[in-house]
């Protein structure tokens, strides 16, 4: 059965140019502009409905991306994240699949760069364990190869050190037993051991009383 396209209108108020389709003077359905662009849709053009069905994969596929393309431009993400964001954005495992791998072709899902960007943010911004990190890496569905590459240089007593000093200056420097538990306790929950914690902690004590003196 053969339809006529006997109108394309831009819709107004949507975030991305959308294009309303009239099909023998009724509303059929909706497509990105880039669509209608790409399949030099016209009017009075006539249109088959298994052509129909291919303009509207095609629109959820380029949607699909776009929302992926969104989502990775905030910060990176893993190949995981990404799909779980899209799952839960009610597109097909169709789409999702053909969108992966095309961002993976471009190099813009990359869970190796993904692990080691996650890892210097970490070991930046607010250091923890190896255990803690390779623990978060897990839970973002990275591969223990990927892992395993991010963490090779992690220092859990650098990352301490580093993690403590940070937090030194909000601590009690004339109650020993106060400014170990509330430095033990701070570390602990950044996955340190207890040895790691009492060497830093002591460290760290000597320090502040060298620097009071």
């Amino acid at each position: 059965m053969m339809s006529k396209i006997t109108a394309l209108r831009m819709r107004n108020g949507c975030k991305e140019k959308r294009v309303s389709v009239y099909l023998d003077g009724k509303f059929a359905f909706s497509l990105g502009a880039e669509v209608v662009a790409q399949e030099g849709l016209r009017l009075d053009q006539e249109i088959t409905q298994p052509e129909i069905d291919l303009l509207n994969r095609e629109d959820r596929y380029r949607r699909c991306l776009s929302a992926a393309i969104r989502y990775i431009s905030y910060r990176p993400r893993s190949e995981l994240e990404i799909r779980e964001r899209l799952t839960r954005s009610d597109f097909g495992s169709d789409c999702i699949e053909v969108a992966v791998e095309r961002l993976k072709q471009q190099g813009l899902i990359d869970d190796i760069e993904f692990a080691r960007s996650w890892q210097h943010d970490r070991q930046l911004f607010s250091p923890r364990s190896k255990r803690l990190t390779e623990l978060e890496l897990r839970r973002k569905g990275v591969s223990q190869e990927a892992i395993e590459q991010a963490v090779a240089d992690i220092s859990d007593e650098g990352n301490a050190y580093q993690a403590a000093l940070n937090r030194v200056g909000r601590l009690p420097a004339s109650d020993y037993f106060g400014f170990r538990n509330r430095l033990a306790g701070y570390l602990s929950r950044r996955g340190f051991n207890y040895q790691i914690i009492n060497k830093t902690v002591d460290k760290l004590w000597r320090e502040v009383k060298d620097g009071t003196d």
